[in-house]
């Protein structure tokens, strides 16, 4: 063991590569919260909140946060858990602003979403603004093609992309239910146009669809025509949008080759959110709840390394003290975003709403959120 100590405790982000660029080394640490008063406070305006409030934490967040949680999960998890709690006055996400956006639309109107800090955005999201998916869709009619195009936008996007797809009789998708959601629109028109993650898009037609590569097309929206040809729009069965997770796209087919040599028998598990190439040269792809229940289901002694946020691999190396799990690439930092939620925030949100304030309420119109709802509720009928 003493020769793979060092990498694996690299890998995990414990240390710092002299090869990469200056400023991007990650200590593994975050640093402990300024106020060790900051855990009884939490604690104190949570227990004088009681049932009105229900506390979500994504998988991502920091386990400073996630000890408050009422319940972990992905994005959609967590939005359906709020709606499954109608009695509950005050839904607190921790997360990002598109999953307290989906919980606003899964509850009801009486029902308060608090997101702790506004600024926890997702650049994933950010890359499909509606103007330019709209500008995409009036090219697509001017060809002459949209009759045949679905839209289908993954979970990690804005409220209006989701209303844009459900006014147009799309899908909203998750990692897991991917391929399902696929399914279900090939069999409504000829052709797909997957917002906003390139990778989740092809990766899902190429390797599970049986799709090729050649299938698919690269709408870029800062190109005109998106950078393609009438030609190849009018050909591609999958019009992927230029977008993609900051996190899991900087995982390289150079870290898998790297970990392989290093840790002799290490198996590769990687979120499908990750490169082409990336995937198809690791052992296993799934979503993050996969990931979860893949490395528990792991042989005691097993080596992973594991593609996906660092927050979540740190979590699960410590939950699996038998196992060896590491961290498939040696620089990446955690998501910059969703760690904008710490337990100071937590503490402002909750004191706030104990003194019968309601700080950062995320709200959603009326008329998204109907569109954005009817694209929900045909996933959610996806056979």
């Amino acid at each position: 063991m003493g020769g793979v100590t060092a990498p694996v405790l690299l890998l995990l982000g414990r240390g710092k590569d002299s090869n990469s660029e200056r400023g991007v080394d990650c200590p593994g640490d975050l640093p402990a919260p300024s106020d060790p008063g900051l855990v009884e406070r939490a604690a104190a305006a949570k227990a004088a909140l009681g049932d009105r409030v229900f506390v979500l934490g994504h998988h991502y967040q920091r386990d400073e946060v996630i000890q408050f949680a009422d319940v972990t999960g992905d994005s959609f998890k967590l939005a359906r858990e709020a709606a499954a709690r109608p009695d509950a006055e005050f839904i607190v996400f921790c997360g990002v602003h598109f999953m307290a956006e989906s919980a606003d639309i899964l509850t009801s109107e009486t029902q308060r979403v608090v997101l702790p800090d506004l600024a926890a955005g997702c650049s994933m999201a950010d890359m499909a603004v509606l103007e330019q998916v709209e500008q995409c869709w009036d090219l697509l009619s001017d060809l002459g093609i949209a009759d045949s195009v679905v839209p289908v936008t993954y979970m990690n996007s804005s409220a209006d992309i989701k209303g844009f797809v459900g006014r147009n009789g799309g899908v909203v998708c998750t990692s897991s239910n991917a391929k399902r959601a696929l399914d279900w629109a090939y069999a409504q028109g000829e052709k797909v146009l997957f917002l906003p993650d390139q990778h989740l898009g092809r990766n899902t037609a190429v390797l599970e669809m049986g799709y090729s590569l050649d299938d698919c097309v690269l709408y870029d929206p800062h190109k005109p025509n998106g950078g393609l040809t009438d030609q190849q729009l009018r050909d591609a069965k999958m019009i992927l949008w230029r977008g993609h997770c900051s996190v899991h796209g900087r995982f390289t087919l150079e870290n898998v080759q790297a970990v392989r040599e290093q840790v002799p028998g290490v198996n590769i598990l990687v979120h499908p959110e990750c490169r082409h190439e990336v995937v198809t040269a690791a052992d296993y792809v799934g979503s993050t709840e996969y990931i979860i229940k893949k490395l528990e289901a792991a042989e005691p002694g097993s080596a992973w390394a594991v593609g996906t946020e660092l927050n979540l691999v740190r979590r699960l190396a410590a939950a699996h003290p038998d196992k060896q799990v590491m961290f498939l690439e040696k620089t990446v930092c955690y998501c910059s975003t969703m760690n904008r939620i710490d337990l100071p925030h937590l503490v402002w949100a909750l004191e706030e709403l104990v003194a019968g304030r309601v700080p950062n309420q995320i709200t959603v119109d009326p008329d998204t959120a109907h569109h954005a709802r009817v694209a929900l509720d045909q996933m959610l009928a996806l056979p």
